[in-house]
């Protein structure tokens, strides 16, 4: 059984950074590419950022390019989001996701597995 458990979220005042990790279990975590997602209040989710299996490739939402990094570790199971230069728009729930193969994707569709999600709160 596939499980993908986020951690990192909290309150941070705007300009300041969170990093939120995603530790992955139930598959061959380095076969398949891993993405980033985010609900705010009243919203739909939307797309954050995505990486591919060997993290050649990322991809980003227009909206944090240049102040979000996904990165990920194949050897500790792990997906990365750091965070910088919060904005109050960036509060949301973030979810971690799995992909259904390699490539990375922009695409709910294209993801099977998905976290609980992790709180992310910016104060301006």
């Amino acid at each position: 059984q596939v499980q993908l458990v986020e951690s990192g979220g909290g309150s941070v005042q705007a300009g300041g950074s969170l990093r939120l990790s995603c530790a992955a279990s139930g598959r061959t975590f380095s076969s398949y590419a891993m993405g980033w997602f985010r609900q705010a209040p009243g919203k739909e989710r939307e797309f954050v950022a995505t990486i591919s299996w060997s993290a050649g490739s990322t991809n980003y939402a227009d909206s944090v390019k240049g102040r979000f990094t996904i990165s990920r570790d194949n050897t500790k199971n792990t997906v990365y989001l750091q965070m910088n230069s919060l904005k109050p728009e960036d509060t949301a729930v973030y979810y971690c996701a799995q992909g259904t193969t390699y490539r990375q994707s922009d695409r709910q569709y294209n993801y099977a597995y998905w976290g609980q999600g992790t709180q992310v709160t910016v104060s301006s």
